[in-house]
């Protein structure tokens, strides 16, 4: 199964032009197999493959920006992180991980309606983007809205059943909410 991701995850599909980040003609092929992947292993590997296009950026200059504000998050440097991400949204508006990376930061900085706003517009641009399915369920939790996150990580659960995070949050709050699984 890996082997086969990894050949689609590499490979341009024939006839279809080639598009950075959440326009790619791969991810079709890839949400699919995401949806049906016989267990968490065969999951992770398409999931590597999806963020890998989800950080494919078109021009240089947005490539460069992109890994600076990953290096500054991974260093705790959140406010270098976000001006890096507030460059790349003002210059690359349809590039969903940029409003991604940016909704994270303004998360792990507390600011939370920020952060809800950026994931509206990565949603926007990639409906199926799972990670900030799940960022917007942490952030509902944090504001104590307990229905709200549920119903995100149920809808990240939607597009990938078998993501850890978004399925152990889903099952405390379904027992906290006296709801049943989906």
């Amino acid at each position: 199964m890996a082997a086969i991701v990894l050949a689609i995850g590499l490979a341009v599909l024939p006839g279809a032009a080639l598009r950075a980040d959440q326009g790619d003609a791969r991810l079709e092929v890839l949400f699919s197999q995401l949806k049906q992947a016989p267990d968490t292993q065969a999951a992770r590997a398409v999931e590597a493959v999806i963020w890998n296009i989800w950080g494919e950026v078109e021009d240089r200059a947005s490539g460069i920006l992109l890994g600076q504000g990953i290096s500054a998050m991974g260093r705790g440097d959140l406010r270098a992180a976000l001006g890096k991400f507030d460059q790349i949204v003002a210059i690359a508006p349809g590039f969903a991980e940029g409003w991604n990376k940016r909704a994270t930061v303004h998360y792990l900085l507390g600011n939370f309606e920020d952060s809800l706003a950026d994931i509206d517009k990565t949603l926007t641009l990639e409906p199926r983007h799972f990670g900030a399915l799940s960022g917007r369920g942490l952030v509902y939790m944090q504001l104590e809205e307990e229905s709200l996150a549920l119903d995100s990580f149920e809808a990240a659960l939607e597009v990938y059943p078998l993501a850890l995070g978004a399925g152990r949050n889903a099952e405390i709050l379904r027992s906290r909410l006296g709801r049943q699984d989906i």
